[in-house]
């Protein structure tokens, strides 16, 4: 990929998306964990435990390519991403929980993601690594810089003018949507000798993640009696990751293209997925309410 989209345009890329993130957020969205801690645990649980062991089995089960194992272990990592909380007000879910998720679980990705992803390569060892890929305390701070200081930001724009904040809520969720789709553009581009085999070898495995952080983001809330708005929240902030972090950190960071294939995939798989998944689930729903 050119040095400067890796160098520059991804990292900058994030930074707008959680910034657009930050604009959305108050220090209330962090303390109404308080209010709702059932919901709020349970779709923790799910994000920083089920959901990588959940992608490990996925991994193992098809005994992918060590670097594709890696970059599907750093996608399972990413929290949630921003269109969560869109996908979560189309099919009635507690937006304000989305929210409160995002928030949360980005803070404590800047800790989960380089363990879990150091973990993923050194129990896969990519023979392309040579030793070098890993994030060592350095690429930790610069995972915890394009995260958090942009939403950061974000939060405190908002403090200082929330008309501000509320009038680029539309169009950063635009911008990001399309800075998504060029990242992904990006990322396949590079890899266009490869994508045909990349798609045969990790397509079927992002469809499945896909479907299954969607489930368990929704059943798991529901067996521990969840009322069905926050489980509708909670299974599209689980099922609906992060990929331009993860891409970031695979490009930028880790400094391999094919790391960055999974989530880049998973980019593309996620939104109709999760828009069917979304539209069955609602349609569940209100079959339950008519005959209750």
């Amino acid at each position: 990929m050119d040095s400067a989209l890796t160098s520059v345009g991804l990292p900058a890329a994030l930074a707008i998306i959680m910034f657009g993130l930050g604009l959305s957020l108050t220090v209330g969205d962090f303390a109404r964990v308080a209010k709702a801690p059932k919901a709020v645990s349970i779709a923790l649980i799910c994000q920083l435990l089920l959901l990588p062991a959940a992608a490990f089995g996925l991994v193992t089960l098809f005994d992918l390519d060590p670097l594709l194992a890696v970059g599907m272990m750093l996608l399972a990592a990413s929290p949630g991403g921003t269109t969560a909380n869109l996908f979560s007000h189309l099919f009635r879910g507690d937006v304000a929980l989305n929210v409160t998720l995002t928030a949360v679980n980005s803070v404590i990705a800047v800790v989960t993601l380089p363990l879990i992803t150091n973990f993923a390569l050194g129990y896969f060892e990519p023979e392309d690594a040579d030793g070098t890929l890993g994030l060592q305390f350095t690429k930790v701070l610069q995972v915890f810089a394009v995260v958090l200081i942009p939403v950061a930001l974000g939060m405190w724009v908002r403090l200082r003018s929330s008309a501000f904040a509320e009038r680029m809520d539309k169009p950063v969720r635009i911008g990001s949507a399309v800075v998504l789709a060029l990242v992904i553009v990006g990322t396949v581009v590079s890899e266009r000798e490869n994508i045909a085999d990349y798609l045969v070898d990790i397509g079927v495995v992002a469809a499945l993640f896909c479907l299954l952080s969607l489930s368990i983001g929704y059943i798991v809330p529901r067996i521990f009696g969840i009322e069905d708005r926050q489980a509708i929240a909670s299974s599209m902030e689980i099922g609906i990751h992060n990929s331009t972090l993860a891409i970031t950190i695979a490009v930028s960071l880790l400094g391999n293209v094919q790391l960055a294939v999974p989530a880049a995939v998973y980019g593309v798989l996620m939104f109709p997925l999760a828009a069917a998944f979304g539209a069955t689930i609602t349609r569940k729903s209100r079959t339950m309410a008519e005959i209750d």
